[in-house]
């Protein structure tokens, strides 16, 4: 993070927004050429396809008319073979002449009234037609055609169909069937039979077929017969009905062209787009120019509304230079501190500075602008006094000071007062102190009735022991000088303060568990954790039938962690699980273990172990939430009090169900860490007494 304030401010135009608003400016422009240029060539692009287009439009109309001429042309042709009643050889001469001018033809027939074939001649060009397939197999089609030039008295064309040839080969034709009409009546049929390949390559010139590909195609696009180039590039097309009697061909016309090529038509569009990008950047310079005198009038507007913005805000800001002298401070820093601006600036060691600190605050000034150290971008905490000697903690962000040129010439610090926030943190952790107090009073509020059963049994047995001395000793035939009065008395004293001392170990655990003490982390042994929590334990266990099995490393791990609230914890969790045994778990199978591992060289995890039903899935999801509990005296803190606590100790707290060799839960395990001395040595902790009694053994 850097800052760019110059102080004072400068009366002019920082350079870098202006070096960025022209870049803009500069950058807008070629957008715009480059936007223009492109516009240009696609639509010099687009003029070329449009004509490119037009002349196929224009080649396929052409062709429409060679067609129609060049069948107006076999149509006389056909008609002439029947002028002047020719002989049968003179119409079989003529009829060969006609097919070897015309290639298009591939056969000629001369028909009777009947439709039965007189005469017929095949082009000498190709095998005959019909020698795969018999004519009188393929006579449909030019039965039909015959048939419609008869009603209209003139030439007609069958529908096209394809005949096949030697070879795989074979070919789309069309027939033609013009009727012979002598002294006014029908006197027979002229059919003759055309090919559409040939029809194209005959009648359209050789240079519109170089450059073309033409097709005749039925309505689906099926092609029918093509010519010309091997194949049209698909880009520039052009479709044309030819309507014919009793027949409609569809041709298509397929340029080799494709799409227009740039290069050709580039300088043209390069020229024009400089001619407009020079007009424009006329245009851009001028309206700079009379923008500059504005925005230099602009400037001042724009220096006093950002003094205004820095004097309203509520972080403290202050510049100092590379020597480490106050050059800039606002108002809320000012207020902060309590000391004018005036006082401040040109300090080099502050006033806000606590004078027990100036040197560690000097050195650590020293070594900023040095650039030996360079300040955390996260922030640091210190301390400063305001003028009336009171100290408050702040934390400081700071970051390289530069010039317009980009130089370094100081430090900028944003400064954030902390007092309010510390004042909170200290009611909020009264206020915790005070949940705890409040859970532990109803922790011990609802082992009362095991606290009254534990006490009477010590009461009952000194009311007794007391009875029986008061008796002995009113007994007449008893002598209380006698050997064995005294032992018997002795003996009774004995009891009465071994249950005494019992009823007061109940009663001080109690008491140590209840009272308030201050909160404080300090080095404890886990045993000792456990041990301070194991009188109220016991209570709980003994009413439930559980036993108490504690499992302890060797040697003992010390943790570091507020005693208190640890031992409120070890004893919730402990509660819970010895309660969850009472109803489902058979009397022999209730144990509670206490388990403590060091699992790593920072944490110790502890572990409470049931043997109860587990945790249900539809209750783990909301086994920590305040106030939510499954029992019907229960308040719903206790787990939510647990987990608060670990966390603020810096652990985790959590749970898993422990599973039978037949898969189904077979108690709960909640486990929780803490941090571990780092001062004690594995090999130098001491065995507890605890350690000693209860290893390898269970309480009862």
């Amino acid at each position: 993070m850097t800052a760019s304030l110059s102080l004072p401010p400068a009366p002019e135009l920082p350079p870098r927004p202006r070096r960025l608003r022209r870049a803009l400016l500069w950058t807008a422009l070629v957008a715009l050429l480059l936007v223009a240029q492109s516009l240009l060539v696609w639509l010099t692009l687009n003029f070329e396809s449009n004509r490119a287009q037009e002349a196929v439009d224009g080649v396929a109309a052409a062709v429409v008319v060679d067609l129609r001429q060049a069948l107006r042309r076999d149509e006389q042709n056909l008609q002439a073979l029947s002028w002047n009643d020719p002989t049968p050889e003179q119409w079989h001469a003529d009829a060969a002449e006609l097919l070897r001018g015309r290639r298009e033809l591939l056969r000629v027939e001369r028909r009777d009234a009947g439709m039965r074939i007189a005469a017929a001649v095949d082009s000498p060009f190709q095998q005959p037609m019909f020698s795969q397939i018999p004519r009188h197999e393929l006579e449909l089609e030019a039965d039909l055609a015959c048939a419609a030039a008869k009603r209209q008295a003139g030439p007609a064309f069958s529908r096209t169909y394809f005949v096949p040839m030697a070879g795989a080969m074979g070919q789309e034709v069309v027939d033609l069937c013009l009727p012979i009409v002598k002294q006014g009546r029908p006197d027979g049929f002229i059919v003759g039979t055309l090919s559409l390949p040939r029809l194209l390559d005959e009648s359209v010139p050789p240079d519109v077929m170089r450059g073309h590909e033409l097709s005749f195609i039925e309505g689906d696009g099926t092609r029918l017969a093509r010519a010309g180039v091997p194949r049209g590039a698909g880009v520039f097309k052009s479709e044309r009905v030819v309507d014919l009697p009793g027949l409609t061909l569809q041709l298509r016309v397929d340029s080799s062209s494709g799409r227009p090529q740039l290069i050709p038509n580039l300088t043209t569009a390069l020229v024009l787009g400089l001619s407009l990008a020079l007009g424009a950047v006329v245009a851009l310079l001028a309206r700079d120019v009379r923008k500059r005198a504005s925005a230099e009038s602009a400037l001042a507007e724009s220096l006093a509304f950002r003094k205004a913005m820095e004097d309203s805000l509520v972080t403290g800001l202050r510049a100092r230079d590379m020597e480490g002298r106050i050059t800039y401070v606002n108002p809320a820093f000012c207020e902060m501190v309590g000391f004018p601006a005036g006082e401040l600036i040109g300090q080099t060691v502050p006033s806000y500075w606590p004078p027990e600190m100036v040197p560690e605050y000097t050195q650590r000034q020293k070594r900023r602008l040095t650039g030996s150290a360079a300040p955390p971008r996260e922030g640091f905490e210190t301390m400063f006094m305001r003028s009336n000697g009171e100290r408050f903690p702040v934390m400081i962000y700071e970051a390289p000071l530069v010039d317009g040129t980009g130089l370094q010439t100081g430090w900028m610090s944003a400064t954030l007062d902390l007092s309010a926030q510390r004042r909170v943190e200290e009611v909020s952790r009264q206020q915790q102190e005070r949940l705890q107090a409040t859970a532990r009073l109803a922790t011990v509020g609802e082992m009362a009735s095991l606290l009254s059963h534990e006490l009477n049994q010590p009461l009952s047995a000194i009311a007794s022991y007391a009875t029986g001395s008061l008796n002995l000793m009113g007994d007449p035939a008893m002598d209380p000088a006698s050997a064995e009065t005294q032992v018997l008395l002795r003996q009774a004293a004995q009891r009465i303060a071994e249950q005494a001392e019992r009823a007061g170990r109940v009663i001080k655990s109690v008491h140590d568990f209840v009272r308030r003490r201050e909160q404080a982390h300090e080095s404890v042994r886990a045993d000792q954790l456990i041990e301070s929590v194991l009188p109220l334990v016991r209570l709980q266990a003994r009413k439930s039938g559980a036993r108490i099995e504690i499992d302890l490393p060797t040697p003992i791990p010390r943790v570091v962690c507020d005693r208190t609230m640890l031992e409120q914890v070890m004893l919730n969790l402990t509660r819970n699980g010895i309660q969850a045994m009472e109803n489902d778990t058979p009397l022999a199978e209730r144990e509670l273990t206490i388990r403590v591992r060091q699992t790593h060289p920072r944490w110790v995890t502890f572990s409470v172990i049931d043997h109860g039903p587990g945790v249900a899935s539809e209750v783990a999801a909301r086994l920590f939430t305040p106030f939510y509990t499954t029992r019907p005296e229960g308040m719903g803190l206790g787990l939510s009090l647990c987990r608060t606590v670990i966390e603020q100790h810096g652990g985790v707290l959590d749970f898993q169900n422990v599973q039978g060799p037949d898969g189904r839960s077979k108690g709960a395990e909640f486990r929780f860490t803490l941090a571990a001395d780092p001062s004690h040595g594995a090999g130098a902790a001491a065995r507890s007494r605890l350690a000693d009694t209860h290893r390898t053994g269970s309480t009862p």
